[in-house]
């Protein structure tokens, strides 16, 4: 099998997903080859009694320091701590410079580790300008605690002011762009349940974006929407029902059912396989899920294949 082109993503390692799975689905992931793993300071607060996070990064911690030398890169974000309990959205960390190096301490505690491999700003702060965010995070990457850095939840014409005041800066400019998205798109105007920040939904100009600049990597999250491709018991959300999607899922049904995969496992294949590739960040709760999006990813869809879900 390939090396799948995912991340895996860490979001409920220490809350929801307990540390012994995490384990089994950390080593399997590494037995495949998988070697992103995605995380954040503040994952996953929602679902922690504190109300804080910081417990995806220490499971992860925990098994580098039982799995030294493992080949995996890591990938975590700063930005969108809660400040205090219930206090998401309106009152995060934010990107300050001071704060933003307070949290890589705390991050890199946690991960045992030195450096990290990509680490993102999660979340836009209008407080902070353009100019000292490419300061603090290339400032980072010249330290030698991020190898690189990327734009998480931003929109696309802000990317391109952070690239360009980089480059102006002579400074490591951001070399990813992370959103969410997937092959169902929700209708045009619709508040989407479950993304309270409108700005993280990847857009048309985001995608053009990725086409213009083939030196970022495009990553994606909630790229399956949470299992609702195939599972029963989780019917799509209200933005989602619109006749574009009854489309799109006739388009994903014809090809999944010629190729024997789940709709879910094609959705990934989709999005590795187009212009531009995209890298999915894959959530999953115990190893038969990872193995089936290994598969999904490592599937590579034909020409008329993807004429087929983009004409839909």
């Amino acid at each position: 099998m390939n090396t799948p082109m995912m991340a895996l993503g860490a979001m409920y390692f220490g809350t929801t997903v307990d540390e012994r799975t995490a384990f089994a689905i950390l080593d399997r992931y590494a037995e495949l080859g998988g070697a992103l793993i995605d995380t954040s300071d503040n994952y996953s607060f929602w679902t922690s009694e504190t109300g804080f996070g910081g417990q995806s990064e220490a499971v992860l911690g925990r098994w580098l320091a039982a799995n030294p030398g493992v080949p995996v890169r890591l990938s975590t974000k700063v930005g969108a701590q809660p400040t205090r309990v219930r206090g998401f959205p309106e009152h995060l960390e934010g990107l300050r410079e001071d704060v933003v190096r307070g949290a890589m301490a705390g991050s890199l505690e946690r991960l045992g580790v030195d450096g990290v491999d990509l680490y993102w700003a999660h979340v836009e702060d209008p407080s902070v300008p353009v100019e000292e965010l490419v300061a603090t995070f290339g400032g980072l990457v010249r330290e030698g605690l991020a190898a690189r850095w990327g734009v998480s939840n931003h929109p696309s014409w802000l990317v391109e002011r952070i690239r360009a005041a980089a480059e102006r800066a002579g400074l490591p400019q951001p070399v990813g762009y992370q959103e969410r998205y997937s092959y169902l798109q929700p209708a045009g105007g619709m508040d989407v349940e479950g993304q309270p920040i409108a700005l993280g939904m990847l857009s048309p100009d985001g995608l053009d974006f990725l086409r213009r600049n083939p030196s970022f990597e495009g990553w994606v999250y909630t790229a399956t929407l949470r299992g609702r491709y195939d599972r029963d018991d989780r019917p799509l959300e209200i933005e989602y029902q619109h006749p574009g999607t009854e489309r799109r899922l006739a388009a994903l049904r014809r090809v999944a059912d010629a190729r024997g995969l789940r709709a879910g496992q094609v959705v990934l294949a989709w999005l590795t396989s187009g212009r531009p590739a995209l890298t999915p960040i894959v959530g999953v709760s115990s190893v038969e899920q990872l193995e089936e999006a290994v598969e999904g990813v490592s599937t590579v869809l034909t020409a008329d294949e993807l004429a087929v879900l983009d004409g839909a």
